[in-house]
């Protein structure tokens, strides 16, 4: 006994053939069914006896749930960028690091390289300004606007700004005003209030009135900011109030104020022109009562009283927070575009009350204490948190709000409280402070939960500022006097926060903050961020995620204004950070040790992606004439990427995963840091489109599809660069990279675990190497569509198209086969605009190719110079000598690319052929095509499996049948054109005849079986069944014998076309097949098919041998026998009495149907019925010879008819009896076993004795075996025997009765034997026994009449015995 071999020729990674398990890593996959079935199908085997013949040994083991299809390269790839970039949104939310209580975690760097912050450049202030500021008189006030890079200063009644970027700028001065200048401020306007251009409002607050001027920004060359300013002829006086604080929100437009003799908020409202009891310009006191807000106070005894300091604005809240000089801070809700209600008002002893359970007693937060500055948080950035507020001893104040019990993060509810939920300390003083990231000190700031709650180093702080995500600028003075200040800057260290805690580290604090100190030497007077807000989300998880947004948005900038210059600091990334620290290693040893450090500290796919991108050239750093400027130096770029490969790590089976077996083992392999780093590195740069659509609709001013990029394109050219070097970074490096380097991977595999891990590792870093060529090239591919005229190219897009083009991001058009169709598409809507214009196809062709080959190839420029060939034909002309060629040219073009043609060309191409009248060209390019969408033929093979639903070869049989419509459309103009032009003219064809031949020529010739069918199909759908029954094809047949097993009517066609091809015995065979069938045909016509096909059978057909002709007609003959009995039996019915209705039509029906068997007829429906003639003419068919059985139906039949006759009285018994005689025995053709004449004869005589003496003729009986040809020489002696025998009732005198049929036989022999001129009764000797039988029966006593009859009847016989 022999059994199938259970293992592999060669095992599958992880598959071992000792183990007694089963395999967790084989794949079990199903047979590939064979391309053709057989076309009848075979009944199922039991799928569960095959798998235990082909499974013997694991019959009790459960089979591995089967996993979905693996995804394709691109779409792995696809996933891996969705699942980093949801990765980077998981980023922690500032209120899950800022919780509840105090910190004081800082960390500095312990060399210049790992420095949080650099200072860029240091700007002077220009020469004419301190000439205007030595001419001051009153007073001089300075500040930035660094959003547009431009400081300002007012000099009495003077403004002047200017770029401080510029290296010799211009002065804009505003000095059309005669009032001291007391405020100035920035902000945005109400929307719709100014024209598009005025981008900004200048606030200029004098001691007699508030002035508003308008300031366009526009970007000049190298993204210098050209600043203009506008006469807005907008003022509100305000003589005898000096304001000095000024703030606006951005949203809103809204313009809030305040004076230096009181704590009220004022609002500035502004308006296009004036209405009814409303200037343009006015003026709101939200706090204060009547006149007496701007009424001037008179005191003799000065006393200091509490005005705002500051005024700050969270537009994503609703709120305005003021500062007072009394450190009250105070919440404003904007509930609505007008109001501005006083919500919360806390007052620094509350403030530090709140904290007193935070914190034991410390002189940072002492009465003593001010609050120097605060700062919102905005909801996008925290859902708990609303503000920051800096005291005066460097400590920082988390605030939250809340309304109701419930965090007010919704700007439509006003907050009613607000609490402290944590306290960052400064730092320890120099000698205490960590430096981390030193070698030496490995462990970081994790070490200990000490919080230094008593440091100095930020006492007398005079000014701070926050920016998102949590950039903290404190300046403190170096001196009394305050002559120069030294900054502290801090920030969150978004790598680590990033980064899960370990275990050990899980109750320390996660706020940890990268902190430097810089010396300004100099007084600052104010700062600015110079770079947009920054917000990596558009919510608090994953917004304060700089590593995500690192190679994808602006560094931050911020400007620091003091009195001898602008100071830019810039914020740097983790990959200038890894830049710097490989610059100044110190040593291999040393680069080394810096590389664990970041890995320790940040991760292995973290630093992986860092590498890269250093490698990559995404380094930045300040050179030494204060530029920004990517790093290019051979040796840094090297050892980053020598960092890439060497620390990239290693892939890692988790078979933790298999162990319900619903993964295989290449899916439970987690890819190499290296593996993340290029994903995450990808993801970053892709970020900001990757979900973003292609493009944006919008309408022009006339009301015209207007068409823009949603990314600007040079955003998306900076993204291609990038990933151009990325591209080749990998391309020059796959032989170091294990994953990229080839088989020879394997051979470093010391088991089959090892060996899963590096393929896995091959198929994740191939999947996303093969995604980047599909981002540059899908990028190229938008800037080519924004280099043309896009509206108008989409404009020619089907609806269906526009409407999926609308759709389409980024992702979808890199990563989808859906996206690249539609890009596709849009590249033939390019092409044929060109061409269209008259440009030549292979320019613009070849263009397209190099910019974004994969959406024009090869296949696409013959499409493109094929429709350019039909083009020119139609310019010269379908019917002439030079349009032919063309058109001949277009149709071998077109039929080159086939297997690439789309519907959508191919409609027109053949629209356009039929247009031209190249009819034989339209149809030709319609199968070519139809051939190529199914090369393997599979919608033949499924049409001869009967055409299963649900089959897959189901929509390859559709598809090909959308193409075979277009040919009868091509047909139908060919025959109508045909039909107004005859077919010849002076004895030669016509050109529309010659056309006409050869399309039919191309249809005739053409082997396409399923396109013959279609036509087929056609041609009956249009009623043309004689052009159907007129094909020579030899398809025609196959066709119609196909669909004869289903349709009576293509059943007909098919014996019809046998019979037009003179192909009778085929036609018989189609026939007696329909007779057969199971089709709803009436019994009638089912006796009509038979009566055919015997007469089809029974004529000669060339090719058909005469035995296999007379067995059909045998069989043919034979079931029309049955036919016919059922068809007597179902006429018998339907007038059948006996039968009660209900059962009657079921009968009938059953009947006039399929034909029955014998037996079922007799059984059923004769031998019940009594009809006992039927019951005769099924012995004949059936071959009855029971003689017993023949002889009783026959006298059950004689008795029957009598009867019948009786009650009846329309005929006379014999007569009814004598015609049934008759007509059974012309049926039964005078048949020895159900005609016996031997018996029939002697029974019809008693019958006619018996029950009909003197009634009828007295031979009726010897008439009617005469009627139907029954020999003399057969009745003569049955008479005979009759005479002779004596057997009742014909004895003694009743002999006489035979002895006259004995006489009237041998009478009417006598006289047919003369009639016939043959020799008399056959021969001498016959003629004699006739003589003495005459002789003996003239014995008996037969009437003188007949005795002389028979005297002369013997004369005559002698004389001719003579």
């Amino acid at each position: 006994m022999s059994f199938t071999a259970q293992t592999p020729q060669r095992n599958l990674p992880g598959a071992y053939k000792t183990t007694p398990a089963p395999n967790r890593y084989q794949a079990v996959s199903a047979p590939s069914p064979s391309r053709f079935t057989s076309f009848v199908s075979s009944p199922p085997q039991n799928a569960v006896s095959q798998r235990t013949n082909e499974q013997p040994a694991q019959s009790a083991i459960a089979q591995p749930i089967q996993a979905p299809p693996a995804p394709e390269p691109i779409e792995r790839a696809a996933r891996t960028v969705n699942d980093s970039l949801a990765q980077e949104t998981r980023y922690p939310e500032l209120d899950s690091y800022v919780g509840q209580g105090i910190s004081s975690d800082y960390e500095f760097p312990y060399s210049p390289a790992w420095a949080p912050f650099q200072k860029t450049k240091v700007y002077d202030i220009p020469d004419r300004i301190f000439e205007q500021y030595n001419q001051a008189q009153v007073s001089t006030i300075m500040g930035l606007f660094a959003e547009l890079n431009h400081a300002w200063i007012t000099i009495d009644n003077a403004l002047y700004l200017w770029d401080y970027t510029h290296p010799n700028p211009d002065l804009i001065g505003f000095e059309e005003q005669s009032n001291s200048i007391t405020a100035v401020k920035l902000v945005r306007p109400r929307p719709g209030v100014f024209i598009p251009n005025i981008t900004h409002l200048l606030v200029v607050a004098t001691t007699a009135e508030l002035i508003l001027i308008g300031l366009s920004c526009v970007l000049g060359p190298g993204a210098s900011k050209r600043v203009e300013l506008f006469q807005t002829k907008l003022s509100l006086p305000m003589k005898g109030v000096d304001i000095d604080i000024i703030e606006g929100s951005p949203v809103s437009g809204r313009i809030f104020f305040s004076r230096k003799g009181d704590n009220d908020v004022y609002e500035l409202t502004y308006q296009q022109e004036e209405k009814w009891f409303q200037n343009r310009c006015g003026k709101i006191n939200h706090t204060g009562a009547g006149f007496a807000t701007f009424a001037p106070s008179f005191s003799f005894t000065p006393k200091p009283q509490e005005h705002v300091v500051q005024m700050v604005v969270d537009d994503s809240r609703n709120l305005l927070y003021t500062l007072s000089s009394k450190s009250t801070i105070r919440t404003f809700h904007m509930k609505t575009p007008t109001s501005l209600d006083l919500s919360i008002v806390r007052t620094l002893s509350q403030i530090l009350s709140n904290i007193g359970h935070m914190v034991s007693r410390t002189d940072l937060l002492s009465p003593g204490v001010t609050i120097v500055s605060i700062s919102p948080i905005s909801s996008r950035e925290a859902q708990k948190l609303h503000l920051v507020a800096t005291t005066s001893t460097g400590c920082r104040l988390f605030l939250s709000a809340t309304s109701s019990y419930i965090w007010a993060s919704d700007a439509s509810g006003a907050p009613s409280s607000m609490q402290v939920q944590h306290v960052k300390f400064p730092p320890p003083p120099a000698g205490t402070q960590r430096q981390s990231r030193s070698p030496a000190n490995p462990s970081g700031p994790y070490q200990g939960a000490y919080v230094d709650t008593q440091s100095k180093t930020l006492a007398r702080t005079r000014l701070a500022c926050r920016y998102a995500p949590g950039y903290f600028f404190a300046f403190i003075p170096n001196d009394a006097q305050g002559m120069t200040d030294t900054l502290f800057l801090s920030s969150p260290d978004s790598g680590r926060i990033a980064r899960p805690p370990e275990a050990s580290q899980m109750m320390l604090s996660r706020y940890q903050e990268q902190s430097l100190w810089l010396s300004l030497d100099s007084r600052a007077e104010d700062v600015g961020l110079v770079s947009p807000p920054f917000g990596a989300a558009p919510t608090p998880p994953g917004f304060g995620n700089e590593l995500a947004v690192q190679f994808d948005n602006p560094t931050s900038e911020i400007a620091i204004l003091t009195n001898s210059g602008i100071h830019v600091i810039r914020r740097r990334r983790l990959v200038d950070i890894f830049a710097a620290a490989i610059r100044f290693g110190g040593g291999d040893e040393g680069l080394e040790g810096e590389v664990k450090n970041f890995i320790r500290l940040y991760g292995r796919g973290e630093i992986a992606a860092t590498a890269l991108a250093v490698a990559c050239g995404q380094g930045l750093d300040v050179t030494a004439d204060s530029r920004v400027a990517r790093i290019t130096d051979p040796d840094i770029l090297e050892f980053a990427r020598k960092s890439f490969i060497e620390f990239g790590g290693k892939p890692v089976l988790n078979e933790n995963t298999m162990i319900d077996q619903t993964n295989s083992a290449i899916d439970s392999v987690r890819p190499s840091p290296r593996h993340e780093g290029i994903a995450l590195y990808i993801s970053r740069l892709v970020r900001s489109i990757w979900k973003a659509p292609i493009l944006r609709e919008g309408m022009t001013p006339l009301g015209g599809l207007s068409i823009s990029p949603s990314v600007n394109l040079e955003k998306l050219k900076d993204i291609q660069r990038d990933l151009n070097k990325l591209q080749e970074f990998l391309d020059a490096n796959k032989n170091f990279i294990d994953g990229l380097s080839g088989p020879e991977t394997l051979s470093k595999a010391f088991s089959r675990t090892e060996e899963v891990a590096m393929l896995a590792e091959h198929r994740a870093l191939y999947s996303l190497v093969l995604l980047i060529p599909c981002i540059i090239e899908g990028i190229s591919f938008v800037l080519v569509l924004f280099d043309e005229r896009v509206d108008e190219i989409i404009l020619s897009l089907s609806d269906i198209a526009r409407q999926q083009v609308r759709q389409l991001s980024y992702e979808g058009l890199f990563a989808t086969k859906r996206g690249k169709d539609l890009a596709k598409e849009m590249v033939k809507a390019i092409v044929n605009r060109n061409i269209a214009n008259g440009s030549n196809v292979d320019t613009v062709a070849e263009a397209l190719r190099r910019r974004c080959g994969s959406f024009c190839s090869a296949d696409d420029v013959i499409t493109f110079k094929a429709q350019e060939q039909v083009k020119k034909a139609s310019e010269a002309g379908g019917n002439s000598d030079i349009g032919r060629r063309l058109l001949n040219e277009s149709l071998r073009l077109f039929q080159q690319v086939a297997a690439t043609l789309s519907m959508e060309i191919l409609t027109w191409a053949v629209q356009q052929f039929t247009s031209m009248e190249f009819y034989a060209g339209a149809i030709q390019l319609a199968l070519s095509v139809a051939k190529e969408v199914d090369r393997g033929n599979f919608a033949l093979a499924w049409i001869s499996s009967g055409s299963p639903p649900g089959d897959d070869r189901e929509s390859l049989f559709n598809q090909r049948t959308v193409i075979y419509k277009l040919t009868h459309d091509v047909i139908t103009v060919v025959d109508q054109a045909s039909a107004q032009v005859p077919e010849m003219i002076d004895g030669a064809y016509t050109l529309t005849a010659k056309k006409r031949s050869e399309a039919y020529s191309v249809i005739d010739e053409s082997d396409d079986e399923v396109f013959q069918y279609d036509l087929y199909s056609w041609y009956l759908s249009q009623g043309l069944i004689d052009r159907l029954l007129g094909v020579g094809s030899p398809y025609v047949v196959s066709y119609l014998q196909s669909k004869s097993k289903a349709d009576v009517a293509h059943a007909d066609l098919l014996w019809r076309y046998y019979a037009l091809k003179q192909r009778y015995y085929d036609a018989a065979g189609v026939q007696l097949e329909l007779a057969k069938s199971d089709f709803q045909l009436p019994l009638e016509k089912r006796i009509e098919y038979l009566s055919k096909a015997k007469a089809n059978a029974s004529t000669h057909s060339s090719g058909v041998r005469r035995q296999p002709r007379q067995i059909l007609l045998h069989e043919i003959a034979e079931l029309l026998d049955v036919a016919n009995i059922q068809d007597d039996l179902l006429q018998r019915l339907r007038g059948e009495e006996r039968l009660p209705s209900d059962r009657k039509s079921d009968i009938l029906s059953s009947l006039d149907g399929q034909l029955m068997n014998l037996s079922e007829l007799y059984n059923r429906f004769a031998d019940q019925a009594s009809y006992f003639d039927i019951c005769l003419l099924i012995y004949q068919a059936a071959d009855h010879r029971n003689s017993a059985d023949v002889t009783a139906t026959w006298q059950n039949l004689l008795d029957s008819l009598h009867k019948d006759a009786l009650e009846k009285g329309s005929v006379q018994p014999y007569e009814a009896v004598a015609e049934k005689v008759r007509t059974l025995g012309n049926r039964l053709n005078l048949s020895e076993s159900t005609f016996p004449i031997p018996i029939l004869l002697p029974m019809l005589e008693r019958y006619a004795y018996e029950n009909q003496r003197d009634v009828g003729p007295p031979q009726w009986v010897i008439e009617t075996f005469l009627d139907v040809r029954v020999p003399f020489e057969t009745l003569l002696p049955i008479l005979e025997g009759m005479f002779y025998n004596d057997e009742a009732p014909f004895r003694g005198r009743n002999r006489r009765v035979i002895a006259n049929d004995i006489v009237y036989v041998c009478q009417k022999w006598y006289a047919d034997s003369l009639r016939s001129g043959g020799r008399l009764f056959g021969g001498e000797s016959t003629a004699a026994a006739i003589s003495q039988t005459l002789q003996v029966v003239m014995q008996n006593d037969l009437d003188p009449t007949k005795q002389q009859e028979v005297w002369t009847l013997r004369e005559r016989i002698d004389q001719h015995l003579r």
